[in-house]
């Protein structure tokens, strides 16, 4: 494959472009939803600059990593016939990045195929020099699902149809979401605040769930916490030991040949689930590696993920029937 200077010059001319304005709104006429009415709490003194890397050589498909994230927002996915459910997306990337594509944007497209609402999450990576950064991507969680539903009326979504859907360390933040959507970890700023963060219910794909060192992503636990880990704080991270009687439903995908996140994780949650009696789907394939998204081949089981979630969403009642 060419690595020659032509190639360099159409990814830095994407890049470029990508840089100049919101990820969303290159020239589609995309609706963005800025997090906070101003800069977000606990920034450094100097922002973040927004980068984008294009992995894909093929001009005709992205895969771009987003790093520098120096304004939050939702990326709205409207469909041609909105069914009335919404679905809030959490790209993963180890804490490191946000896979923009495979976790974002390829995810839209399936979902608004069958009528749903997507929300596309750009959160704040917690190593880019923001205070309190164990919970910067929490709190950027719980402002987005809070504001999908104090907006609910503007996009046609039923305000207890809400579920969030994150891969790998987004994942974790999704599973963050559902176990700790109470849990104060920013200042109420406007009404949206009064608010439940509360999905109707939560879809991790290859999710990172502990901080237990035998089975966590470190690459991960080290972004989101640094060089300073308390147990405490540890244990307050693993969704699996956050699972409460108000714990929303949960849908859970993962291969056993995960070589990154070990399948592990999505066991140890659905073991904390079932002990609070509480509903959740697991489905484990023996081939898949990490990070399929969307993309694994029809011959493979695992691609048939997206029609598990789906008929699940449906029996929960997020989806219509």
């Amino acid at each position: 494959m060419s690595r020659g200077p032509d190639r360099r010059s159409v990814i830095a001319a994407l890049a470029a472009t990508s840089i100049a304005m919101p990820l969303a709104a290159q020239g589609r006429g995309d609706e963005v939803i800025a997090l906070w009415p101003e800069i977000a709490p606990g920034a450094p003194g100097v922002l973040p600059v927004r980068k984008v890397e294009q992995r894909s050589s093929d001009p005709t498909f992205n895969d771009r990593w987003l790093t520098g994230i120096d304004r939050p927002t939702l990326t709205v996915r409207r469909p041609v016939k909105p069914n009335g459910s919404a679905v809030m997306l959490v790209p993963g990337g180890g804490y490191g990045f946000l896979s923009w594509d495979n976790e974002g944007e390829e995810q839209a497209r399936w979902l608004t195929a069958l009528g749903v609402t997507c929300f596309i999450l750009t959160y704040r990576l917690p190593g880019e020099g923001w205070a309190n950064r164990a919970t910067v991507p929490l709190a950027d969680a719980q402002r987005g699902l809070r504001l999908i539903r104090a907006r609910a009326s503007d996009y046609g979504v039923d305000p207890k149809r809400i579920a969030v859907l994150g891969f790998s360390a987004g994942g974790h933040l999704a599973g963050s979401l559902a176990t700790r959507h109470h849990e104060s970890v920013y200042a109420p700023i406007d009404a949206a605040d009064r608010l439940s963060a509360r999905p109707d219910l939560a879809g991790l794909i290859y999710p990172v769930i502990s901080m237990d060192p035998a089975i966590t992503h470190a690459g991960s636990r080290d972004n989101l916490f640094g060089p300073v880990q308390s147990p405490e704080a540890l244990r307050n991270a693993s969704v699996d030991l956050r699972v409460t009687a108000d714990t929303p439903p949960a849908f859970l995908c993962h291969a056993s040949d995960d070589g990154l996140v070990p399948i592990a994780n999505s066991l140890v949650l659905y073991q904390a689930m079932l002990a609070a009696k509480r509903p959740a789907e697991l489905h484990a394939f023996d081939q898949g590696g990490h990070g399929f998204g969307v993309r694994a081949p029809k011959s493979v089981p695992i691609s048939a993920w997206p029609t598990l979630f789906a008929a699940y969403a449906r029996r929960t009642g997020v989806f219509p029937a």
